[in-house]
């Protein structure tokens, strides 16, 4: 089973993506670091990195083919992007979702604490910061996914779960989760 994960800006997919692998005993693909990698080795940020992939699709398309790839070679494992479940189209499709001032509090919290993201965009200083990117990030992602692919990757009848994290602890969003995908499993 491919289980693809896709959702807001610091609803707690990354944690939940690790959390769901480990418990399943699945690897684990995340398409956002593998984007911020690519922007660093060119020397950008992922802000700089996304805005360069509104006037040149070639800067999606290295990551989506790689997805498309996967879904067609290996079977049993968790992928984390914006668009893969429309890449792995038979995959088990999730979308996590958050209120967008906790989201990006969260994000905040996590750089203070191990320096993640450091590549994400420059100025960021409190999480108001944060969510300025965020915004400026979305609506990149917003019109390269429609102008490239004529995909909303937001619009929730695209997956088979749905769940707002808001007030949710990332061990409360595993078992809600794990629970579907179970249930999911329990049916074929």
């Amino acid at each position: 089973m491919i289980i693809s994960i896709s959702g807001a800006q610091g609803s707690g997919k990354s944690t939940l993506a690790k959390k769901l692998a480990e418990k399943l005993g699945y690897p684990r693909y995340y398409m956002g670091g593998l984007r911020r990698e690519t922007a660093l080795k060119r020397g950008l940020t992922l802000a700089e990195y996304n805005k360069l992939g509104e006037n040149d699709p070639q800067i999606d398309r290295e990551v989506d083919e790689y997805q498309r790839e996967l879904g067609k070679t290996q079977d049993n494992f968790i992928i984390e992007g914006r668009t893969s479940w429309y890449f792995i189209p038979h995959s088990l499709k999730i979308y996590i979702d958050t209120n967008e001032e906790i989201g990006a509090q969260r994000i905040w919290l996590e750089m203070e604490k191990d320096g993640a993201r450091k590549n994400e965009d420059s100025n960021i200083n409190n999480w108001q910061d944060i969510l300025t990117s965020m915004r400026h990030r979305l609506q990149s992602d917003i019109e390269r996914y429609q102008k490239y692919y004529n995909i909303d990757v937001h619009d929730k009848n695209h997956y088979d779960y749905y769940l707002d994290t808001t007030n949710l602890t990332p061990e409360e969003t595993l078992e809600k989760v794990y629970n579907f995908i179970k249930s999911h499993i329990d049916k074929s």
